[in-house]
């Protein structure tokens, strides 16, 4: 037998295929919409002020609800002890008590389902060689992220078991900018496994998009200050405030030192989110309006979509505002839309960056 007919019998050595990324980036998108959930459902728990119904940390025993009278009676006795109860709802019947509570456990157990939904398919991806060595990172960065959102959340929550009757509003704005994050990386990461050719826009393009990105977000945080500041309720028409467009200087420096007017200060805070609301809202048409004629369709897409959902999301905020009922409430339905909607316009600003980014 020659050499060659050696060489052409022998068997040829195959090189490992790497797996296909596509189930990766379906967990990463399912666990994006469990987060976009959560924050929902954390909007309603703060709107229908159940926040506070549940004032301890039990991360195995609080899977169940109370399941008995005496069980029911003994969560009851324990939110009685909390200022909330005695200055705000000194009346509230077990059953009243039972719906806020309700709130508050499915905002935590959807927590937990979060971390369960994130963390087992990690390690299962993780053992079967789905993952780089950047991935591993970058998705260990993200387990460690939940996990320090769980420890904001019972933070904030612990502000107001004393001494005041709510929450504190930048530990809250703090738990919803961390879950804003967490949902705008799951995003981002999602996008990125499924590669495409680098699409044509200019660098100064690729800049406006990551700018529009980081105002979502500071955007995201601004309006939890005013929903934990209730400012809404205090400024409810537009686009004046209190009969003026730019209210007085002293208005909106009135705390002292003077950055606690950047958290605590109704006026300032309500009047900071509705001049970034402007910025984005005018920034977003400017962009769309530059890339219409000078990039690719799908560039010229997602920035009409984006500039579209921050219309809309402006229209909302508008119409939460001037909703605020007589008594002094923010009606469920548009408060919770506008807060849904917050997040669709980060997904869309994410993506949009991530696609304009990839090389």
């Amino acid at each position: 037998m020659t050499i060659v007919g050696d060489i052409a019998a022998a068997p040829v050595a195959r090189l490992p295929v790497a797996p296909s990324l596509a189930p990766v980036r379906a967990w990463l998108w399912a666990t994006a919409a469990l987060v976009f959930l959560m924050v929902v459902v954390g909007g309603a728990t703060r709107l229908t002020e159940s926040g506070l119904s549940i004032t301890e940390w039990k991360l195995v025993a609080g899977v169940l609800p109370p399941l008995s009278d005496a069980s029911w009676q003994a969560e009851f006795d324990a939110y009685k002890q909390i200022p909330q109860y005695s200055q705000l709802f000194p009346t509230m019947s077990l059953s009243d008590f039972k719906f806020i509570f309700y709130w508050e456990w499915s905002h935590r157990l959807l927590g937990r389902l979060i971390g369960v939904v994130f963390a087992l398919p990690l390690a299962w991806f993780w053992l079967r060689g789905y993952l780089t060595n950047r991935m591993k990172w970058q998705f260990s960065a993200l387990l460690a992220l939940g996990g320090l959102q769980g420890a904001v959340g019972w933070w904030m929550v612990k502000s107001g078991l004393a001494g005041r009757v709510e929450v504190a509003p930048e530990r809250l704005a703090t738990h919803l900018l961390l879950a804003s994050i967490t949902f705008a990386a799951l995003v981002w990461l999602a996008v990125g496994l499924r590669p495409k050719p680098r699409e044509a826009a200019t660098s100064g393009q690729r800049r406006i998009v990551k700018v529009l990105l980081g105002l979502t977000l500071v955007q995201i945080g601004l309006g939890a200050l005013v929903a934990g500041l209730r400012a809404g309720l205090t400024y409810n028409t537009w686009p004046l405030m209190d009969g003026r467009l730019v209210p007085p200087m002293a208005h909106l420096t009135a705390l002292d030192p003077l950055w606690r007017n950047l958290f605590e200060n109704v006026t300032a805070v309500q009047f900071d989110h509705r001049m970034a609301a402007y910025v984005l809202l005018g920034l977003a048409i400017w962009h769309a309006v530059a890339v219409s004629g000078s990039t690719t369709t799908s560039v010229r897409g997602r920035a009409r979509a984006l500039a579209g959902l921050i219309v809309v999301q402006a229209g909302l905020g508008i119409a939460t505002l001037l909703m605020v009922l007589p008594e002094g409430r923010i009606p469920l339905a548009p408060a919770l839309l506008h807060q849904a909607v917050a997040m669709a316009v980060l997904a869309m600003a994410t993506i949009h960056a991530r696609r304009l980014a990839q090389r």
